[in-house]
């Protein structure tokens, strides 16, 4: 594939603008440029990338984009170390499994994945986050199979597609392990990362990384991450996060049809 100056630039333009889109509305930036990726080059005009270029991208950038958040909270009480511990090293296997068997799968099979998570993203957006009362690490529990199986069972869809996966991780600490606000977000990014290393190293196995592309997406994300957090703490983002639900709503509609069809 040949990279032209032009073609650089929109892959930068659409690293920009789906970091800065997913920073302003708090959604995992993978879930964004994943149909971006895929679709925007050859509306344009370029080559088009496969889907397993597009997940292989997407892995690289959510390793780079979850550093920062992970350093963010290292100093911090709401790093979960017992609760990183079981469900990251459950994640880092099944993400690792999800990246090295997805260069078994057809096109198809990696996009039917991501359609899958783009669906469960779309619904989680709406369903209502209710904030739970901070309390000390020792004095939060949980059950460790619950947390190993599902932090397995979404690292298998995060490896295939190369997503983050905390779109999911959130929900599943929040409302079925319990976890306080605070505690789940910060250990979600700690285990998304863990997840991303999985993920990465699955696919430059499997040669399923572009390097100049990732490169190029990791430096526009890094760039424009932190400003769409900082933008979407001055305006309303409920209609936006209403309007980009249905986007990926219509993205993941538009993949099953190809599928089936």
């Amino acid at each position: 594939m040949e990279y032209s100056i032009l073609f650089i630039i929109v892959l930068f333009l659409i690293g920009f603008g789906g970091a800065f889109v997913s920073g302003m509305v708090g959604i995992g930036g993978s879930i964004i440029k994943y149909p971006m990726l895929l679709y925007i080059p050859p509306l344009l005009g370029f080559s088009a990338f496969t889907s397993h270029e597009v997940a292989g991208i997407n892995a690289v950038q959510v390793f780079f984009a979850t550093i920062g958040g992970v350093w963010a909270y290292r100093k911090g009480a709401y790093l979960n170390k017992s609760l990183i511990l079981y469900m990251g090293i459950s994640i880092l296997l099944g993400s690792l499994i999800g990246a090295l068997g997805s260069n078994l799968m057809t096109d198809d099979g990696v996009n039917m994945v991501y359609a899958i998570l783009a669906t469960i993203a779309v619904i989680m957006m709406f369903i209502p986050k209710k904030e739970r009362e901070d309390i000390p690490n020792e004095d939060v529990s949980f059950n460790r199979a619950v947390a190993a199986g599902s932090a397995f069972v979404v690292g298998i869809g995060a490896g295939i597609v190369g997503a983050a996966g905390a779109f999911i991780l959130v929900p599943i600490l929040l409302v079925v392990l319990k976890i306080p606000t605070r505690m789940a977000i910060a250990t979600s990014l700690a285990v998304t990362f863990i997840s991303s290393i999985g993920a990465t190293a699955g696919k430059l196995i499997t040669g399923q990384v572009l390097l100049l592309p990732a490169a190029v997406m990791v430096v526009a994300s890094l760039l424009a991450a932190s400003m769409g957090v900082a933008f979407g703490k001055k305006v309303n983002t409920k209609i936006l996060q209403g309007i980009l639900a249905l986007l990926i709503l219509a993205t993941a509609v538009k993949m099953w049809i190809d599928i089936v069809g």
